[in-house]
């Protein structure tokens, strides 16, 4: 099975000589699997190349020196940087095939029949499962979504409940708060000026015309308009599921000790309750072909500054839904996580299609 991997051409001339990148690739692949700084004395029994650790260590000095490597510390060893990890995924990788009891347990589980919620949330299970890492999958985004009835109801303290109801028989609820306390007949009123305008088109037009509106004729608005242009922006702001995502085993993350760090935890999960940077992530790889790698800072979250992550997007019907992907430490196993991402993300296109 071919994979597509997105490379971020951050190398146009390739700066290494082939026993630079023999080394690097192996160090990077110790490191890895170890999670200990890296010696020339280890090199020199590890990569069967007939060089001595004097000449290794030259290597990697000259390696240090542009970047690809640095020493934790006064570790005598030394460990890939981001700009070293990112030229090993982009030169020198070797993906390893998914192993077939792997691909196997991804089909099982990814059932046609299940409803598209159970089939994100195994997926997301599956991903962290198989990876020992946090698997997130994103919610299918909509193309359209279409505003059937809206319904406001009074609560306490400048509160409405907001029922609206979108595609066949959707129900989304909402609370607004709103600049005054309104009473029962005003939203009644509301609602029945709305669902006259709006009823049968896209909920997020609507939301953007009223806006419009407000904006161009702000002060010859009747009150009935205010009204309903402030109930609107709320109740037809795009969120809930189609803009989510479901994430599993975030707290194998906590097994790492780059990652150990309580500050670091802390910050990290906020994010991932907050959701805001994630999204905006994963949204970038929405028109992707392939695979994506953001490895430490290319992410550009300074929250994912440890982290890797690796996504792909997924869909139906040829058109892109959502995308999914593992996020990790920099120090994963690359080779064994990016076949892992592009077959879920197959699959799961796979187990939509059937049903489409």
């Amino acid at each position: 099975m071919r994979i597509a991997v997105s490379r971020q051409k951050t190398f146009p001339v390739n700066p290494l000589s082939e026993r630079a990148q023999q080394l690097l690739k192996a160090l990077v692949e110790r490191y890895i699997f170890e999670g200990q700084p890296v010696g020339s004395r280890t090199l020199a029994r590890g990569t069967g190349m007939d060089l001595s650790p004097a000449t290794i260590r030259n290597v990697m000095a000259d390696l240090e020196e542009l970047g690809f490597l640095c020493a934790p510390h006064t570790s005598a060893g030394r460990v890939p940087t981001v700009r070293g990890y990112r030229f090993f995924v982009d030169a020198l990788m070797q993906v390893q095939p998914l192993e077939a009891k792997a691909v196997e347990q991804l089909r099982r589980e990814l059932d046609p029949q299940a409803s598209t919620a159970d089939l994100v949330q195994t997926a997301s299970g599956l991903l962290s499962d198989i990876s020992h890492l946090a698997g997130v999958v994103m919610m299918p985004r909509r193309e359209s979504v279409t505003l059937r009835q809206v319904e406001f109801l009074p609560l306490s303290d400048r509160r409405v409940l907001a029922i609206v109801v979108v595609n066949e028989r959707e129900v989304q609820n909402r609370i607004l708060h709103s600049a005054r306390d309104y009473t029962p007949a005003e939203l009644v009123e509301a609602a029945n000026y709305l669902n006259a305008l709006f009823a049968g088109r896209d909920i997020v037009q609507a939301r953007a015309d009223l806006l419009a509106e407000m904006r161009e004729a702000r002060d010859s608005m009747n009150e009935l308009t205010r009204r309903a242009v402030e109930m609107a922006e709320q109740a037809f702001e795009p969120g809930g599921e189609a803009d989510d995502f479901v994430l599993a085993g975030q707290t194998k993350l906590m097994s790492f000790a780059e990652l150990a760090n309580v500050e670091r935890l802390k910050h990290l999960f906020d994010a991932f309750t907050q959701k805001r940077d994630l999204l905006s992530l994963l949204d970038q790889c929405m028109h992707a072909q392939g695979v994506q790698i953001f490895i430490g800072d290319e992410a550009g979250y300074e929250v994912l500054d440890e982290c890797s992550v690796i996504a792909a997007p997924y869909g139906s019907g040829g058109r892109v839904l959502g995308v999914l992907g593992v996020i990790g430490p920099t120090r994963m196993a690359y080779e064994r996580v990016v076949p892992l991402v592009d077959v879920t993300a197959k699959l799961l296109s796979s187990a939509l299609n059937s049903r489409a």
